[in-house]
């Protein structure tokens, strides 16, 4: 089925504390929430996933945010980004402005502030081009955010491999239609029909409440497997 999706933000910050509060904070108030503790991280997580706003530390070890910032809008990447730092200096917001963030907050910070903030930036963002709506799949506390290759429970995002989630997405593609091992094999490019086995499994153990009695993910004998969301 076809909803609103919510909107999914990425903490970055090599803070544990701070980014696993933001995390609590934010979910509570409605929101995806990912996390990553410097640069390279985000990279990899925006790599798979969409986002629609960064909440970008300045002061990280290696790569700091102004930079991370400006190889984004260099590389022509306009997620909007809302810039945390300890710094209040006038220089430093505009060295921040300039690198290309949207908005600025300066540590210690009021929660709610932070909140008004983003939101604030979302509106502005989307106010002119509407969100579409998303294909998701729900299992259960599982949802699947199909074009995003995203599976979340409860507000958390569960980890999926590359092969997990072409699987998922094959599957998901014929919802409520068998689909064959030789096809999954042929996305997957692999002859060895056991792999595919093994993939499911692994698959079953995230979506399933019993993984050995699938409601979801269930064997077509003698020919593939099929998938009923809810």
């Amino acid at each position: 089925m076809a909803e609103q999706e919510q909107n999914h933000i990425l903490v970055i910050d090599d803070d544990t504390r701070l980014r696993r509060l933001l995390r609590r904070y934010l979910t509570e108030n409605g929101f995806l929430v990912s996390e990553a503790s410097n640069p390279d991280e985000a990279r990899r997580l925006m790599a798979s996933f969409l986002f629609d706003l960064l909440v970008l530390d300045v002061m990280m070890p290696g790569e700091n945010g102004f930079s991370f910032a400006k190889s984004l809008r260099e590389k022509g990447n306009m997620i909007p980004i809302l810039m945390l730092t300890a710094m209040g200096e006038i220089q430093d917001r505009i060295h921040g402005l300039e690198s290309g963030v949207d908005d600025y907050l300066s540590k210690p910070f009021d929660p709610k502030e932070l909140i008004l903030r983003i939101n604030s930036i979302l509106r502005r963002t989307f106010m002119s081009a509407p969100k579409e709506k998303e294909t998701t799949l729900h299992f259960g506390s599982t949802t699947y955010h199909m074009d995003r290759g995203a599976l979340e429970q409860n507000g958390v995002f569960v980890s999926l491999t590359s092969v997990e989630n072409d699987l998922l997405k094959k599957l998901a593609a014929k919802a409520g239609h068998e689909v064959t091992r030789e096809e999954l094999a042929s996305s997957m490019e692999t002859e060895n029909e056991r792999t595919i086995d093994v993939q499911i499994n692994r698959l079953r153990k995230k979506i399933e409440t019993d993984s050995k009695n699938p409601r979801y993910l269930q064997t077509v004998r003698g020919k593939g497997y099929l998938l009923l969301p809810d």
